[in-house]
């Protein structure tokens, strides 16, 4: 007594699991993005110390993918696009801004770790482009 069917609890999972997914991946950018709005100026000087170009314009690009994507994936509105720019987001921000073999050896690790965090990430997302936002999104909602 008390316990779920197979079949239920799969049920569960199919319809829950990928908004739940959904939420996780999107608390990597949003909460992100807004603290990059809060030091914009931080950031830039961020951006500009790997020695990329326009770090400015870099920085608002770089806010409306974390802020925009992020919240587009978040509520499941446009999700495979959504999904898509923040997986090359993320993997751009890995070679980028964690590419650890530049880093000295007393950075290595924690560089690597999210190296590959980034790339798991992406992983997610690239599922998430995939096979679409699940049962519960503003994609799969019939508005007419």
């Amino acid at each position: 007594m008390g316990r779920l069917p197979k079949e239920d609890a799969m049920g569960f999972i199919e319809k829950f699991g990928p908004l739940a997914g959904r939420v996780l991946l999107a608390l990597m950018f949003v909460p992100s993005g807004f603290s990059k709005v809060s030091n914009f100026d931080g950031t830039t000087a961020y951006i500009a110390s790997k020695g990329l170009p326009l770090p400015p314009v870099l920085t608002v690009l770089t806010i409306v993918v974390e802020i925009g994507a992020g919240l587009a994936l978040l509520v499941g509105l446009k999700t495979r696009w959504a999904a898509l720019a923040l997986a090359a987001f993320a993997v751009l921000a890995a070679l980028f801004f964690h590419n650890f073999w530049a880093f000295p050896a007393a950075e290595q690790a924690a560089q690597s770790i999210s190296f590959y965090k980034n790339l798991a990430i992406t992983g997610g997302l690239l599922f998430v482009a995939a096979f679409g936002p699940g049962p519960i999104s503003v994609d799969r909602h019939d508005l007419g």
